[in-house]
């Protein structure tokens, strides 16, 4: 975390991964991220993956350094709570991120008739506002049926919801770009985007759709290989698998020289009439040029190839799981400043990200954990919405709001 967002108070409605990750960004340089949910929990305060305890870790994952406050969103008074606490005065304020947005009582024009310079940023999942998540996203425009074996016939499915990522830090740039404009100018914005249309501009700006439009073919799988260049894993002598480079010219050349096949690459160019210092040559004649390299990688531990590649200068990676990474790579550790291991009551110690910015003006702080649901509810309710200790209590009695842990009563002996 850095303090660069220090004052700026954030109010987050939200489920999945896109606004949740953009609440936390924000929450890592330095926001107030209040995130408000319904009494029990919204629809991601369970979600997998789970500790041993049954705890969301998907919930203590993108919800660090927020504020919660729980309230019973059915109700008239804790629909005017949240009205409250969302168009709360103060220049800094009166900014909300959603994708859950509920027209008619929390839709832009409804808030902005309680605060008039009002910013609100609404990711949909279409933008004729149907629900869509990257599992959908990606079969719609085609993905899956690039990702996969060559030669696999049926469609892949993506583990990384890259979707969701870049919808999420899209949401940080349209706040601030909002913000901006409010500080220069003092207008509100209803900034409304969908995750399908992040999808589709990002496949348009990469070449994907102008490629279908001026072929007419789709692009086929190409396995583990680089797509348009050359790039390839290989196993080693140990078993183990790594991914080897060649994207740029001096990778290219660096890893032909580590190797010691120039005079095979050569012999390959000339019987082809292609030059291999081309990218596109390369992936056109990666099966042959694989077939040149594999052997140099099948008599040597991955540990000794590695070094190999560092000496020379060739970009590579060895293939783990999450498990063999995290006790092997010490960038998932404390080694590296971005991480610090915490205990999480009831679920144990782990290692957790901060944020991976560095602000030269502002010192790097730790991670602050998730807060339990409702952690937050009586300072939100005083410090926020300005209530007294009295009305807050009647809010408790009645049921509107929840705290996560037993609350003090305010209450005197008669």
């Amino acid at each position: 975390m850095s303090q660069i967002l220090k004052g700026m108070r954030v109010v987050e409605s939200s489920a999945f991964v896109a606004v949740p990750l953009a609440g936390m960004t924000l929450a890592q340089m330095g926001a107030e991220v209040i995130r408000f949910d319904r009494i029990g929990g919204g629809l991601d305060h369970t979600r997998w993956p789970v500790a041993p305890n049954g705890q969301s870790l998907f919930w203590d994952g993108l919800n660090k350094g927020k504020k919660s406050i729980a309230v019973d969103m059915k109700s008239a008074q804790g629909k005017e709570l949240i009205t409250r606490i969302v168009t709360a005065p103060g220049e800094d304020a009166g900014l909300f991120i959603t994708n859950l947005a509920v027209k008619g009582w929390l839709d832009h024009a409804s808030l902005s008739q309680h605060r008039a310079d009002m910013i609100t940023v609404t990711l949909t999942g279409d933008r004729q506002g149907h629900p869509q998540v990257d599992y959908t996203v990606n079969p719609s425009l085609g993905i899956p049926h690039m990702t996969g074996p060559e030669g696999y016939a049926d469609p892949v499915a993506h583990a990384l919801p890259a979707w969701d990522v870049a919808a999420g830090q899209m949401v940080v740039s349209a706040l601030l770009a909002a913000e901006r404009n409010r500080l220069r100018r003092g207008t509100g914005q209803d900034v409304t985007f969908s995750l399908k249309d992040v999808a589709a501009a990002t496949i348009g700006h990469l070449g994907l759709i102008a490629e279908a439009a001026l072929t007419g073919k789709a692009r086929g799988k190409s396995g583990n290989a680089l797509y348009g260049a050359y790039g390839q894993d290989f196993v080693c002598s140990d078993g183990k698998r790594i991914m080897v480079i060649g994207l740029t010219e001096r990778q290219w050349l660096g890893l032909v020289r580590m190797t010691g096949t120039e005079a095979a690459m050569a012999r390959l160019a000339d019987c082809t009439g292609r030059d291999l210092c081309d990218e596109g040559a390369r992936f056109a004649l990666r099966h042959d040029i694989t077939g040149i390299l594999k052997p140099w990688f099948a008599v040597r531990p991955s540990k000794v190839a590695g070094q190999e590649c560092d000496k020379a200068g060739v970009t590579w990676s060895q293939f783990r799981s999450i498990p063999e990474a995290l006790a092997e790579d010490p960038d998932l550790s404390e080694d590296n400043p971005m991480f610090r291991v915490l205990n999480h009551p009831g679920v144990g110690r782990y290692p957790v990200p901060g944020s991976p910015l560095n602000f030269s003006g502002y010192a790097r702080t730790d991670p602050v954990p998730a807060p339990a649901l409702g952690a937050h509810t009586e300072e939100i309710l005083g410090d926020v919405v300005g209530l007294s200790d009295t009305e807050i209590a009647g809010l408790f009695d009645a049921g509107i709001v929840q705290s996560a842990a037993p609350r003090r009563s305010c209450r005197t002996a008669a």
